[in-house]
Formats: C-alpha cells, structure tokens, sequence
C-alpha cells in the first residue's frame, strides 16, 4: 500500500467518511489487508485500498473525479488504477449475473459500454468484489445477518474465479459451499 496513495486518501476526507464497520478509510485499508493475506499480487492490493475512489455502484461517495484519473495512476501505478476503474464502473445488476461466464457481459455504468472482460480481468474483479463484501460482512453485523445469504448466492457461482484463500474466506464468512 503505497504512502503516496494514503495521503490522497486522506486528503479526500475518507478518514472522516462513514462506512459499515467504522469509517472509509479503516474499510479501504482492510480491503486491500485482506487481498494481500490472501496473496493477491501487488496491483490488486493497491486496487482493493483504492478502490472506491470513484465510488462504486453500491457506494456512490466518489473521493476523486474521473477527470483526475492520472493522479491515482501515478500514486499506485497504471494497472492498480485500470483495476479500481473497472471495478467502479461496474453496473452490478447487470454485470454480477453472468461474471463467471466467459461471454458475460460486464456493463460500465459511467459509459454504458457492454464488454466481454478476459478471464483475468473477471477474476481480479471477483477477487476484489469478495474481497470488499466481506470486510463488511465481517464487521457489521447487522449486513452479515441482512445480506449473508444473498452474498453467499452471489458469490457460489464465480467459485471459478476465486483463489483458493479468497473461497476459503467465503466459507468462512458466508458459508459458501462447492455445490
């Protein structure tokens, strides 16, 4: 986790922003923790504590103006900010359901562009999908009791596309199971 990307943070107030569990930043922090504990490369790490600079589909508080996309390129490279991008774009009605699939179609909501990711792209996305969820999951309560269900059906079908220590954690957490 770079330092140059915590000061941005900072400097856009997520210490100060409320999310499940605590604030913004303490979320984003344990974000990218759990996908470097689960062995993610250092692009997705970066990716998972930034991911939200944008705002996302289901937390619509953006810390940085799409406009200014470089300055998060520069602060954690041009793959970790393509991964937050991708991942802020997401459409999630119409994106989650056919994820797994290699003809599913991925909706940016920013664009309204239908694509087809490649494998990798998917995987990095389910990866850092789980991965933020089940942060929540696991220090709100109140959402693990409210949508642990829900996850758990949500994220069964991209068992595919999921490391080993990530599935491990949706056990864990949700009760996922292989079948």
């Amino acid at each position: 986790m770079t330092a140059k990307a915590l000061e941005m943070l900072a400097a856009a107030g997520a210490e100060e922003i409320g999310h499940p569990g605590g604030t913004l930043l303490a979320h984003l922090r344990r974000t990218g923790e759990l996908l470097a504990s689960w062995g993610a490369r250092p692009a997705l790490v970066s990716a998972g504590l930034c991911h939200a600079f944008y705002g996302t589909d289901g937390f619509r508080v953006a810390l940085l103006d799409l406009d200014r996309r470089a300055e998060l390129a520069d602060a954690i490279g041009a793959e970790a900010e393509a991964l937050v991008y991708f991942y802020a774009s997401c459409d999630r009605k119409a994106s989650y359901p056919g994820l797994a699939d290699d003809k599913g179609v991925f909706v940016d909501r920013y664009t309204g562009v239908h694509m087809c990711p490649d494998l990798d792209a998917r995987r990095d996305f389910a990866e850092l999908t789980v991965a933020n969820e089940l942060d929540i999951a696991v220090v709100s309560p109140g959402f693990h009791s409210g949508r642990g269900q829900d996850l758990r059906a949500l994220f069964t079908p991209w068992r595919p596309l999921l490391s080993e220590p990530a599935w491990a954690h949706c056990r864990d957490v949700v009760g996922a199971t292989d079948g």
